[in-house]
């Protein structure tokens, strides 16, 4: 029995069966603007505190990780996981324009450092949504220079630590950044264009992931780069399928090809999005339960977004983020093991699925929507920031330390293998759109 009470072979724990291979990468994932608080050089944190942007809250002290991230690694060690992802944070490293803090690279050294000390493989995320300001005031992604000032960041941070680094993700979810940003308004620099911006951006971002590549495999490390790509069940009820097809090319097709070349390609999948007449994004289906995102809880999407990503780019896949915000930690656990039944499928099928990540480790700052939805398998006190792990963390720690497949779904949700696009797609009731602000 582990020290959360969990036991192989009970329901909802893992079966005698294993059903990953013995190097599987079993990893939790947090981006340093969630976590470490006091981001005070990030375009993000100047965004929170702007009047209209619709953010409900500041990011504030997050979750203290800048202080407290020895007692995030020990957590990881703790529950037998073997690799942490966690962010790089630009405006941090480079808070002016060609000034570089040593005092921030030699921390984020120290928590590799820390991580091979317990036998965690650290794997860093070099842009997670935000931009120093000094980028920003410049037109951020849209900066004439934008790819050559982060692949020169990316070269400078290897430099301090790629002997360490165990794996890296150079840009995190671009397909989100530009939707969000340049199209809903939603994010930082909040536009509201139309798709040709958003195209650009994500020309722009594509840029920058190869330049940072490139940077990256001329200097000391030979670990694996990538980038991490949002994406979910896209599905067409009738009238809906030329904004399916637009969505596809401009969130999945474009970055997706933009992979050739790199060493894996990051999948972050939570949902399923269904698209009526006219281009509407259609409410949840009636009968699917909803998460605190207001996504429908469709944990068949990671056996959906891996197959698809891995057929359509060659390359090994690594789930860079899966997970639910929920209350109901029973749900959660439900979620994962529909979510892992889903990517053992693939497995057996010999798809080449190289890790998963929980997101996330904590409970922390998603963005516009504040610390209400609560995505971690460790609950964060608000005030003394106190880490508490759910049951879940434990769950999720068995089923790595065996490799063996959860035998049920449990209780809270519902499930199953992924289905075909015309069944996904059917049934709509009046509710309330899924929110538009992503996970992780």
């Amino acid at each position: 029995m582990l020290a959360g009470g969990t036991r192989a072979g009970e329901p909802g724990y893992p079966a005698a069966v294993p059903d990953f291979p013995p190097a599987f990468v079993w990893g939790v994932a947090t981006a340093a603007h969630q976590v470490e608080g006091g981001n005070v050089n990030a375009d993000w944190w100047a965004w929170e505190h702007q009047s209209g942007s619709g953010c409900v809250e500041p990011s504030g002290d997050a979750c203290d990780s800048l202080h407290r991230w020895r007692e995030d690694v020990d957590l990881v060690a703790q529950l037998g996981l073997n690799a942490y992802r966690f962010g790089v944070e630009w405006a941090r490293v480079e808070p002016a324009d060609g000034e570089w803090s040593l005092a921030s690279l030699d921390h984020y050294r120290r928590i590799c450092a820390a991580c091979r000390a317990r036998g965690i493989q650290p794997v860093v995320t070099l842009q997670h949504f935000t931009l120093p300001r000094w980028l920003a005031e410049r037109g951020g992604w849209e900066a004439p220079d934008a790819a050559e000032r982060f692949a020169a960041y990316a070269a400078r941070v290897d430099a301090h630590l790629g002997d360490l680094v165990g794996r890296c993700c150079t840009v995190n979810e671009p397909n989100i950044a530009s939707l969000m940003g340049y199209r809903l308004g939603l994010f930082p620099p909040g536009a509201r264009d139309g798709p040709e911006r958003q195209r650009a951006v994500n020309a722009a971002t594509i840029r920058a992931h190869r330049a940072a590549v490139e940077a990256l495999r001329a200097g000391r490390g030979r670990y694996p780069v990538g980038l991490t790509l949002a994406m979910a069940q896209l599905v067409a009820v009738e009238g809906g399928t030329a904004a399916r097809d637009e969505a596809r090319l401009l969130l999945e097709d474009e970055f997706l090809a933009a992979t050739a070349g790199d060493d894996f390609v990051g999948v972050q999948c939570y949902t399923r999005l269904r698209f009526g007449p006219g281009g509407s994004l259609l409410p949840p289906a009636d009968g699917v339960a909803v998460t605190q995102m207001g996504y429908e809880y469709w944990p068949q999407v990671v056996e959906h977004a891996v197959r698809r990503a891995a057929n359509a780019t060659g390359l090994p896949v690594v789930v860079t983020e899966n997970g639910i915000a929920t209350a109901d930690d029973r749900q959660r656990i439900a979620y994962l093991a529909e979510a892992l039944a889903g990517l053992a499928r693939c497995v057996a099928d010999g798809v080449d699925v190289r890790g998963y990540f929980v997101w996330s480790l904590l409970d922390n700052f998603e963005w516009t929507l504040g610390f209400a939805p609560t995505f971690g398998l460790v609950g964060v006190d608000r005030r003394t920031f106190e880490r508490r792990p759910k049951p879940s963390a434990f769950w999720y720690g068995t089923v790595a330390t065996t490799g063996r497949l959860p035998d049920q779904a449990g209780p809270g949700g519902r499930g199953g293998a992924a289905t075909g696009e015309d069944a996904a797609a059917s049934g709509s009731r009046d509710r309330d759109s899924p929110s538009a602000a992503p996970a992780g």
